[in-house]
């Protein structure tokens, strides 16, 4: 079954398309959907490592640009919806103290997520919910996506067909990893609420 999955995706990757996939893929990640770019990243800068950059700027582009979504859906919605949630369970006042704790440290937050495979969607609703400033989140959103993006075009760029056969190999444990890392970054978002 993974193998199967893995062709397709391959097969994806080299479609006329995929670029608007990973474009959107990448777009949504930012603010609604679970699964990130990156399983479509991988196989195309596999399948035309010349154009990796050009792959990493898309992710990068994108990706920002979800992310001021998830931004102002927390803004936006959080009047209508969050705060008479809070007010019901009596958690106005622990939220003002969150917000303000989350502002101090707002920029590392979105680095740290837009890095690493914490769900980044969570991160950008929360800045627009807490206000953070936006030119902040604008600078790390751009720093993050493009360092995660650009770093994972650049090894498979200069290493790609000896990962390619490590994947090719190796294919459940690459899998287990990834959903590992996936499921993580859920956890350990349960465990900061």
């Amino acid at each position: 079954m993974l193998r199967r999955l893995y062709d397709w995706t391959l097969r994806l990757a080299a479609h006329r398309h995929a670029r608007w996939a990973l474009a959107g893929i990448a777009f949504l990640e930012s603010s609604v959907f679970p699964i990130p770019p990156d399983v479509l990243l991988i196989p195309m800068v596999l399948a035309e490592r010349a154009k990796a950059w050009y792959f990493a700027a898309l992710s990068t582009l994108s990706s920002v640009i979800g992310g001021f979504a998830g931004y102002a859906i927390g803004f936006f919605l959080f009047d209508a919806v969050g705060q008479p949630l809070l007010d019901f369970y009596g958690y106005s006042g622990q939220f003002q103290s969150f917000a303000g704790k989350y502002n101090d440290y707002g920029a590392w937050i979105v680095f740290i997520a837009g890095v690493t495979p914490f769900p980044y969607k969570v991160i950008t609703i929360a800045s627009g919910v807490t206000q953070l400033d936006f030119i902040i989140f604008c600078i790390a959103s751009v720093a993050a996506r493009g360092l995660r993006f650009f770093l994972v075009a650049g090894l498979l760029y200069w290493f790609g067909p000896q990962v390619q056969n490590f994947i090719e190999r190796r294919l459940g444990l690459v899998f287990t990893v990834a959903l590992v890392l996936l499921v993580g970054g859920f956890v350990l978002l349960k465990f900061l609420n």
